[in-house]
């Protein structure tokens, strides 16, 4: 009995220590389960992360050569008009003297105060908005001054039906805003001694959903609730004109509480590239030469700065070594129509006023001391840590914010925390590239509070396996338009390296011709299994695939660069110059803008054409025979200059080629396979 009973409780022992044992194995198994599951976690987020990281730098590099190519092709005109002024100045004053001079990067005559006074009276006789009838069919908001919050609230209930404001009420904003902005400093001084907070936001880009969701987020402006809006209103987005609207708007009613700085895109010679000067000619057709015309003297008169509590200093791009706020603030910054361009003799202002408002603009914050150039845009500065503490130190400063470049989550510090930069435009690249974001100052501190933010639901609900895939494929979507643009290029270079026509070249080497063919510093690597076919084995790249995910709906020359390639080269660049042909932003080259834009080029020419060669040439170009060059005939003329003696004997399917039409606001069609 005695037995029985030690072993029935030695068993129960035995019993409860194994169901210890399995409880603390399952215990065990969960836990690596667990880890298991976290560094699988952590891995997928580090690739996630690096094709976001590659895409960006894919998105940025586009950009910044853009942008270079925006400063040269500036400058070749500026080189132009100046040898002109020299050597045929009739020509030179008839350029210089159109309605549109500076809108086109040219140097204004010296003015005095007479002649000032007499531009004003030209340019309001010119936009006057009370010779413009508005129609009985028209149901947008009606803007008659003075201005208050209840048009404020019809104005962006009309933007949200999607209603075009008539351009009589553009042009009277335009002008109250001119008024108004006369009389404010080079640097504006914004206080938080009653709102005791402000908020700054900074690139718009013509993002009218992102500027709707600041006021839906954070509130209307008010004397409770100030604003600094950090420039770049315009350019890129398709709602500019909307976005321009609104803010003077606001600035207009709440005038002490709402602040608007100048930025690089507030400027006509790089709207003539991205997007504002096309956006206003399509809204307001015959009414757009007066919205331009107007606009563009707006521009010249926006503040450079904002100086908040004498802590904070608020500007578009940066500062730079050699940055002077008591220089900047003595400035006559109506002079910068444009800020593309050096002082000529005829200017009104100094290379060092000049190099003051450039930097201000257009330079970016970098990791290391020193001040070096931008050679990444093509204008203003690099400025280092050491930079920035000197400054600071200097005018007893605390913070600078800074907008000019898209971050991934709308916001960035750097420098020690001592720059801040804040990008408010959300999907600036595509639908899912970045957040936007604005910062609160808060408090007799101004403590920064920031609010990151997207405006569409669709990159809301997505997952981040999904805003990842979003944004690769559409930087490499761009990449490849930029690869086709360079085929032929590219062909050539690898048949250097591949005499024996074996069709594959090293990854190396295959990674070395795109980016010295193509232009761009981008992670070729990582990204060559996107773009080519790859033979991991042997380390060999089949570089003929490499053009094959994307085929041109017409057949392509096979020798030497098709039109199309050469046109996806320079459509931008085309663009542009038919821009500054056009003085008078009709959208049509009349035949005397023809006849001056040739006598310019003619200068540097070996052989300039005679006055009826240009004649006939003109002629030639205006298909249609109505007396004017539009951009389509612009762009025949730029096939016919293009072909190359291969394409003297074409297939039918070339000839259906030559019929191509390649609309405004279009890009060549590609179709996917």
């Amino acid at each position: 009995m005695g037995c029985t009973g030690t072993k029935h409780l030695f068993m129960k022992k035995e019993c409860k220590a194994l169901q210890k044992k399995d409880v603390m194995g399952s215990a065990e198994r969960a836990m690596k389960a667990a880890l298991l599951i976290q560094r699988w976690y952590r891995r997928y987020l580090a690739r996630q992360e690096i094709r976001k990281r590659c895409s960006w730098n894919i998105f940025q590099s586009l950009e910044y050569a853009g942008e270079q190519d925006q400063m040269k092709l500036q400058n070749f005109f500026h080189d132009l008009l100046t040898h002109l002024s020299n050597v045929k100045p009739s020509v030179a004053a008839a350029i210089s003297n159109s309605p549109a001079a500076s809108l086109r990067g040219l140097e204004p005559l010296p003015k005095d105060q007479l002649r000032l006074a007499a531009a004003e009276a030209e340019l309001y006789r010119n936009t006057d908005p009370a010779e413009i009838f508005v129609e009985e069919t028209y149901r947008g908001a009606e803007l008659i001054p003075p201005f208050n919050t209840e048009h404020v609230n019809r104005l962006i209930q009309s933007f949200k039906e999607r209603r075009t404001l008539h351009a009589k009420y553009v042009l009277t904003v335009i002008h109250e805003a001119r008024h108004y902005l006369k009389h404010l400093p080079n640097i504006s001084v914004a206080s938080t001694a009653f709102a005791k907070q402000i908020t700054v936001v900074g690139d718009l880009h013509g993002k009218l959903d992102d500027l709707l969701t600041v006021f839906y987020k954070n509130g209307l402006p008010s004397k409770d609730n100030p604003y600094v809006f950090n420039g770049d209103f315009v350019d890129r987005g398709i709602h500019s004109v909307e976005v321009l609207m609104l803010l003077l708007l606001c600035m207009l009613v709440w005038k002490d509480s709402v602040f608007l700085n100048r930025g690089n895109h507030e400027d006509f010679n790089v709207n003539l590239r991205y997007g504002f000067l096309k956006e206003i000619m399509y809204k307001y057709t015959r009414q757009a030469p007066k919205i331009i015309q107007a606009t563009e003297d707006l521009y010249s008169w926006l503040p450079f700065a904002t100086l908040i509590d004498n802590k904070i200093f608020v500007v578009h791009g940066g500062v730079s070594s050699t940055t002077d706020l008591k220089t900047i603030a003595a400035i006559d910054r109506h002079q910068f129509a444009t800020v593309l361009q050096p002082p000529g003799q005829h200017s009104n202002y100094t290379y060092k006023e000049w190099r003051q408002v450039v930097d201000l603009l257009w330079s970016d914050p970098r990791s290391l001391n020193g001040c070096q150039p931008n050679n990444m845009r093509g204008g203003g500065s690099f400025f280092g840590p050491d930079v920035t503490e000197a400054f600071l130190k200097k005018y007893d400063l605390s913070l600078i914010i800074r907008s000019h470049e898209c971050k991934v989550d709308g916001y960035e510090f750097t420098h020690n925390k001592k720059v801040l930069t804040m990008f408010s435009a959300s999907n600036y690249y595509d639908v899912g590239s970045n957040r936007g974001a604005y910062v609160r100052l808060d408090g007799p501190t101004l403590n920064p509070h920031i609010v990151m933010y997207v405006s569409t639901a669709q990159t809301r609900k997505a997952t981040i396996q999904q805003r990842s895939g979003l944004m690769e494929h559409s930087a490499l979507r761009e990449l490849k338009h930029h690869i086709f643009a360079c085929q032929s290029l590219l062909k050539k270079e690898f048949l250097l390296i591949d005499p024996s026509n074996s069709g594959t070249v090293k990854i190396s080497d295959w990674c070395n011709i795109m980016e010295r063919t193509v232009g761009l510093k981008v992670t070729w690597r990582m990204l060559c299994p996107k773009i080519a076919q790859v033979d991991h084995q042997k380390g060999l790249v089949h570089y003929e695939s490499t053009f094959d995910e994307y085929y041109m709906t017409n057949a392509l020359a096979q020798n030497g660069p098709s039109f199309l390639e050469s046109l996806y080269r320079n459509k931008e660049a085309l663009e542009t110059i038919f821009r500054i042909m056009d003085k008078d932003g009709s959208g049509l080259i009349s035949m005397q803008e023809f006849q001056d834009a040739c006598d310019l080029l003619g200068q540097h020419a070996e052989q300039p054409m005679s006055k009826d060669q240009i004649e006939q040439l003109a002629k030639s170009i205006d298909i249609n025979k109505d007396g004017f060059i539009d951009f389509n005939e612009f762009l025949e003329a730029f096939r016919l200059a293009d072909k190359t003696p291969s394409l003297e004997e074409k297939s039918p399917e070339q000839e259906d080629y030559a019929t191509f039409d390649q609309n405004l606001d279009q890009d060549v069609e590609i179709t996917r396979l």
